[in-house]
């Protein structure tokens, strides 16, 4: 049941398709591991048809040029309840991906995470920063690599940091130390081209939040990476809430707009149609599946990502019960 990569005839990395979720839970301690967490998970496994989990672990550091990271602290699953909920999931039939990424306590995003170029004293410094981020992502992979996890995701959207090329190696250096498994990178949107370090990963990773009518180019463009690097790929994350709005800007979580089910379905369908015409997407990882999951009779009032009880479910239901 593993996510296998392996070379095809002509020597290109192939993986097996993954029909994945991401399942994000409420930012404190003692709750990714509780009961109605595990039935959020069951649920989410029986209404999607999904075969993979992505856990997210979301530490936080002050604002975008904070040098410390905390990856301890009540915002963070226990390493325990961690653990139960990967073997949990593994019971159920699912592969498990980690995903430790990062957040700004201030409500910056990740992306605008920076520092000086070079050394300043008294200042922030990038060397600081990848030494904690190290710490936090080797903390994960030994996890991982214990619970015999598929894949390690190392980072997620981090637009200006990927930019820093010798610290990213240094990173995946040491994760493999601690980890025998895939290895991948979360790249943006529209930022695929712009990662250094694609050669020293295992897969090829990004957010797919393209606007409804923009598909075809945007595959076209990441197709071209995905050829040049010869790495397999599949989205990291993708969706779309259930706003009218929401198909022309899948990525604006806070977006005005009215309530429209129809509008995240006919989301869901327009990508798969595209998205199942190129060969060389091994998949997706929807945003997202909570711990916190609303009743299904609330389904029909809720504008945001979640799917439960939506049209959208069945969608993806249909789409990940083909064989791929």
């Amino acid at each position: 049941n593993a996510i296998a990569v392996k070379s095809d005839e002509k020597g290109e990395d192939k993986m097996k398709y993954i029909k994945g979720y991401t399942f994000t839970y409420d930012y404190r301690h003692n709750k990714l591991n509780d009961a109605s967490s595990r039935e959020s998970l069951r649920l989410m496994k029986e209404s999607t048809n999904c075969d993979t989990v992505i856990f997210v672990l979301g530490a936080l550091q002050d604002n975008a040029q904070s040098e410390e990271i905390d990856y301890l602290g009540e915002h963070m699953p226990t390493d325990e309840e961690m653990i139960e909920m990967i073997f949990f999931a593994k019971a159920l039939g699912l592969r498990v991906i980690l995903k430790p990424f990062i957040n700004c306590r201030d409500g910056t995003w990740r992306a605008h995470i920076h520092f000086f170029d070079m050394d300043i004293p008294h200042e922030p410094q990038w060397r600081n920063w990848f030494r904690n981020y190290t710490n936090y992502q080797l903390h994960y992979a030994k996890i991982a690599e214990m619970t015999g996890c598929e894949m390690v995701i190392i980072g997620c959207e981090m637009v200006m940091a990927q930019k820093r090329d010798t610290n990213w190696r240094d990173l995946i250096a040491q994760i493999r130390e601690e980890y025998s498994g895939l290895l991948t990178y979360n790249a943006d949107k529209y930022t695929e081209e712009y990662v250094p370090f694609w050669d020293a990963v295992d897969v090829i990773s990004s957010s797919g939040y393209y606007p409804i009518t923009d598909w075809e180019q945007e595959l076209d463009r990441i197709e071209e990476v995905v050829r040049r690097v010869g790495k397999p790929f599949f989205f990291a994350e993708a969706g779309c809430p259930s706003r009218d709005t929401s198909p022309a800007i899948p990525n604006a979580w806070d977006a005005e707009g009215e309530l429209s089910l129809s509008a995240q379905e006919s989301y869901y369908r327009t990508m798969f149609a595209h998205c199942s015409q190129r060969k060389f997407v091994s998949g997706f990882a929807f945003w997202d599946w909570s711990t916190n999951l609303y009743s299904l009779s609330a389904a029909k009032s809720d504008t945001g990502y979640a799917v439960y009880g939506k049209p959208a479910a069945s969608i993806i239901a249909d789409f990940y019960q083909m064989e791929r």
